[in-house]
């Protein structure tokens, strides 16, 4: 039901009655959440939101970033080199894919808040509605720039309201903010069994600290980082326990948030990842069968950063299986002598049920703990100047992990700000925020024109806004500088 109303003001729009007739019962008011969730696995599209197809905020980083390139050619080599345009859907797609869900959410609070529900559940499920904005509101003001947050019900009910010029980066930031604060007090530490994958105080907070790191407010992002030390997450003990079927149902205790994935119930809920990385003459030793389309990659200028000892690369491999030899051992082919693009990004173990070769259980994360350690070690460095004993500790912790050795003490502000860039790489390829974060070390043009990009101007830091969204408000939605 909340998946049909309008997107934007003034756009075609289908009534669905009163919607808060449905909102106030109880029923419909855990109807209303879990529509809101199905925007982490991108709603009706094909493998969107967190997972891993054209429109995946995962994909759309590792291609647009020193992360990855894709072996189709078409169009990805435009997502490499920068050179799309308002009608370039694949860049275009999320902004009328998550605008709706803010509208929605804005309806589904004031509904839920006059449900016959006791004031516990109430609260629990306005404060994920509202993390859930907070996360999609988010996602669109990194990639576009600022953006309406709709917060009253009667505005995101009423197709004629009229079109709103876009706000001040200060005040869309401020109400993510707002939003997640408000969350963060009304849930949970963490969701475990049947609720795992639900937003709680940690992915709130997580949340939360890119966001003020994004508006480089470090010490903010510091004292959020140790708040998200005290709830109860830890590194798992193996890199890869966090992308195989160990990470289900919070198994792992560095997982904050995911999108839970099956083999078995349709495209949106599932993990394809393997089928889009994986070589089509990729053999899997434990005999699994994998659909492989032999897609994505990760540069060969990426890789050859990683330290040959790093355990991780056990997940992005230079040489990969493709069979037997005659005396039964594993064959190997070499992926760069053998002409690829780059390594072989597999990143995710497969799903050892063998329900579907294509489609995997294993869960897609979103919010990891290393990732807080790293954004954590960042943020002192940045908030003090230079390193402290605690940013070493945080960076080194997933370095040992790693089997790594510890950083030299007595770095200074910029190389310790070096190594931690790589160490965000090595840790964190393939999860969706290496965009955000080149973006934040003024790296992201830069990284386009060294790889020979004649089309990476400095605007093109935000995605432009899709040309119909400008034209039908009649210019009262401004266009992205630059795309003009």
């Amino acid at each position: 039901m909340l998946l049909g109303t309008s997107c934007e003001k003034g756009l075609e729009y289908q009534s669905y009655g009163d919607l808060s007739d449905v909102v106030n019962t109880p029923e419909g008011a855990v109807a209303a959440v879990n529509a809101a969730y199905t925007g982490l696995a991108g709603g009706s599209d094909w493998q969107g939101g967190w997972t891993s197809g054209t429109y995946a905020w995962r994909t759309q980083a590792m291609m647009t970033t020193d992360e990855g390139v894709c072996a189709w050619g078409g169009n990805w080599p435009i997502m490499h080199t920068l050179n799309y345009n308002p009608d370039f859907d694949w860049v275009t797609h999320n902004y009328n894919r998550y605008m709706p869900y803010i509208s929605r959410i804005a309806i589904a609070i004031d509904g839920i808040q006059k449900a016959a529900i006791s004031d516990d559940l109430k609260n629990r499920y306005v404060g994920e509605l509202k993390a859930l904005r907070a996360h999609y509101a988010q996602l669109l003001y990194f990639n576009y720039g600022p953006i309406t947050i709709v917060t009253d019900p009667a505005v995101a009910a009423d197709p004629k309201a009229p079109f709103q010029p876009r706000p001040a980066s200060a005040d869309v930031a401020a109400q993510i903010e707002k939003d997640y604060t408000e969350a963060a007090a009304s849930l949970p530490d963490k969701f475990t069994g049947q609720d795992y994958g639900r937003f709680s105080k940690a992915a709130a907070l997580t949340g939360l600290m890119k966001l003020y790191m994004h508006e480089k407010n470090w010490s903010k992002a510091v004292s959020t980082g140790q708040q998200l030390q005290t709830l109860g997450y830890s590194l798992a003990d193996n890199y890869e326990d966090n992308f195989s079927i160990q990470n289900k149902g919070g198994n792992s205790p560095e997982v904050i948030l995911a999108v839970v994935c099956s083999p078995t119930s349709g495209d949106q809920y599932t993990n394809m990842w393997l089928a889009h990385s994986l070589p089509s003459d990729y053999v899997d030793p434990s005999g699994i069968p994998l659909t492989a389309w032999g897609g994505y990659k990760m540069r060969w200028t990426s890789f050859d950063k990683f330290d040959h000892t790093d355990k991780r690369l056990k997940m992005l491999m230079e040489s990969y299986p493709n069979g037997k030899n005659a005396d039964g051992s594993i064959k190997y082919r070499n992926a760069r002598t053998g002409g690829d693009m780059g390594a072989v990004p597999m990143k995710f173990s497969p799903d050892p049920s063998k329900a579907n070769s294509q489609n995997s259980a294993v869960d897609f994360p979103i919010y990891r703990y290393s990732d807080v350690l790293l954004m954590l070690a960042e943020s002192i460095n940045e908030a003090n100047g230079a390193p402290t004993a605690e940013a070493y500790a945080a960076i080194n912790a997933v370095r040992e992990r790693a089997g790594l050795a510890d950083l030299p003490d007595g770095l200074s502000h910029d190389v310790f700000l070096e190594h931690l860039q790589n160490e965000r790489l090595f840790e964190l390829w393939g999860e969706g925020w290496r965009k955000d974060d080149l973006i934040r070390w003024n790296k992201f043009i830069q990284r386009a024109i060294d790889d020979g990009s004649t089309t990476a101007e400095s605007y093109k830091v935000l995605l432009p806004l899709p040309r119909s969204v400008v034209t039908q408000s009649n210019g009262i939605i401004a266009q992205n500088e630059g795309y003009n």
